[in-house]
């Protein structure tokens, strides 16, 4: 692709790729009689929802919002957990989503039957279980932490009520974060020894989101394996929700250098932000990948990458190149299709990136851009 033909900063997703992850997860599903749907938290391009219909089971949701472009827009199963429900709008919900899964027994009190009716009750458990090392602000098995009962918690709660699972037909468990299936087979080990009793009189268990299914060096074997024998053992119906692992390295942000300063070492200015276009650099936080660079001291032409906010924080990298860097070159952030479109801002008035595709024929199409009123239009 020329990516000097289109106006910056602007997300380009290249379907080629999309496509390849796609066809790697229908084979999953086909092999492993499991449900993936798309964790619309990481990927919410629309434009595209059709397209991967076709090839997974649905869209899951983390709120009314979601739960509504999900029916709208792919129309398959469509499913939906928060930490908590709005009062005003649990019956809409309830009416568009197959399943609502609450996080306590406390919002399962309070609505379960009421939407018993309309939708297949689950309920999201907290295994204790951390298989993570880094980024512990994702780890939702952190001590402290407000997603799931635990299993001390569901006990203090059939004590007092011993119907208190009447209406739920499904749990709910969500521990991964970029990670490899033995990662699923250690916490589903932890599972079964705290929840086992309990899944054994269930239709449908939640393996959560997290899975890398379509990155390089996953193993997809081990995991059609995991979730085959689970089924055969439970004789339930399995449910996967990853939301990175459908447009994993499909995407890209495409920023222009707009100039160049220097203060002990050269500092490229972008019209890309990680503050506004890329906040996960921030909050992980994490070093983007950049096509045709290299780390710190690997080439000749060192930057410290930044951009036009005001904020001396907004600092996505420090990078280096085989040639200097002029003001008008483009630069190409990979990676960016997740958690990014879903996540920018305009903070500091700066403006939201178009979107583009890359159409498998190498041509772009223009999908979206913003203006002046996309800033204003969220203020008053």
């Amino acid at each position: 692709m020329d990516f000097t033909k289109i106006q910056t900063p602007a997300y380009v997703l290249d379907k080629a790729k999309l496509l390849h992850n796609l066809e790697i997860l229908r084979n999953v599903e086909t092999r492993s009689g499991a449900h993936i749907l798309l964790a619309q938290k990481a990927f919410s391009m629309f434009s595209v929802y059709p397209l991967i219909g076709e090839y997974i089971s649905g869209t899951t949701a983390s709120g009314l919002y979601e739960a509504r472009l999900g029916a709208e827009e792919m129309g398959k199963e469509n499913h939906v957990f928060a930490p908590a429900f709005k009062e005003n709008e649990i019956d809409e919900i309830a009416s568009i989503c197959d399943h609502v899964i609450f996080n306590s027994v406390a919002q399962l009190d309070k609505y379960a039957e009421r939407v018993s009716f309309k939708t297949s009750v689950g309920l999201r458990i907290n295994p204790e279980i951390s298989t993570q090392e880094e980024h512990e602000i994702y780890d939702p098995c952190s001590p402290g932490s407000r997603l799931g009962v635990t299993r001390k918690n569901l006990d203090k709660a059939l004590a007092l009520n011993p119907d208190a699972l009447k209406f739920v037909e499904g749990i709910h468990f969500h521990t991964l974060c970029e990670q490899n299936s033995d990662d699923l087979e250690a916490t589903l080990k932890g599972v079964e020894e705290k929840f086992g009793d309990i899944i054994k009189s269930m239709r449908w268990v939640n393996f959560g989101g997290g899975h890398h299914i379509t990155r390089d060096d996953y193993d997809r074997d081990l995991l059609v394996k995991i979730v085959s024998e689970f089924k055969a053992k439970y004789g339930v119906e399995v449910y996967l929700e990853p939301g990175e692992a459908i447009a994993l390295n499909a995407g890209y942000l495409v920023t222009e250098v707009m100039d160049i300063v220097s203060n002990g070492i050269d500092v490229a200015i972008l019209d890309a932000s990680a503050a506004c276009h890329m906040p996960d650099v921030l909050e992980m936080p994490y070093r983007p990948p950049l096509m045709d660079s290299g780390k710190w001291g690997e080439k000749p032409h060192e930057y410290r990458l930044s951009s036009l906010t005001c904020l001396a924080g907004d600092i996505i990298g420090d990078y280096s190149f085989d040639k200097a860097l002029n003001i008008g070159d483009r630069l190409v952030f990979e990676d960016m299709a997740i958690y990014s479109m879903v996540k920018n801002n305009t903070f500091n008035g700066i403006a939201l990136p178009s979107i583009y595709i890359l159409e498998e024929d190498r041509t772009t199409k223009l999908v979206k851009e913003f203006s002046y009123s996309d800033f204003k239009g969220r203020l008053s």
